[in-house]
């Protein structure tokens, strides 16, 4: 595996976007509700998210959204305190899944969401048939804090928190 950096997703990754937003395995995991509107969103800006864009060495090969969990305007995660942020990510490309990829994206993600004055916890939902992605939340330290629907997707919460030093 290669190096692996973050990077703001711009207009000219859509297309990247949308050709892997109908992978099947990415959408087998994104639930029944997920109809992203890329050529929106990506290019607004707002101060409770961050759309980032991963690359092996210099290659796009995922995707992450780092979400304030209070702050994010539809409340999908309800009525939450602060310091609470998500995360979602997933690898673009089947070539590109059981690299590694996935733990150093998550591990710089995560790096990211804690480098954040006040940031106590890290939240992910995978959704509750996902089993491998649980065992991978799991084996990098996530908790889980219980089942929830979110719509009509029956999700898995699980909780990381801020690193002792």
């Amino acid at each position: 595996m290669g190096e692996v950096h973050l990077r703001a997703a711009v207009p000219h990754d859509i297309p990247l976007l949308h050709e892997w937003d109908h992978d099947p395995d990415v959408d087998a995991s994104s639930g029944d509700d997920d109809d992203f509107d890329w050529e929106y969103e990506v290019p607004r800006d707002v101060p409770w998210r961050e759309l980032l864009v991963a690359e092996e060495d210099g290659r796009p090969v995922g995707f992450l959204q780092l979400i304030d969990a209070r702050d994010e305007e539809t409340h999908y995660w309800g009525d939450i305190e602060a310091g609470i942020w998500a995360i979602d990510i997933w690898i673009g490309a089947a070539a590109d899944r059981g690299r590694g990829l996935g733990a150093a994206m998550m591990r710089l993600a995560l790096e990211r969401c804690f480098a954040r004055p006040g940031v106590h916890t890290v939240l992910i939902d995978p959704l509750l048939r996902n089993e491998r992605a649980i065992r991978f939340y799991e084996r990098i330290g996530f908790e889980h804090v219980g089942i929830r629907w979110f719509g009509d997707d029956e999700c898995a919460v699980m909780r990381i928190g801020r690193p002792v030093p």
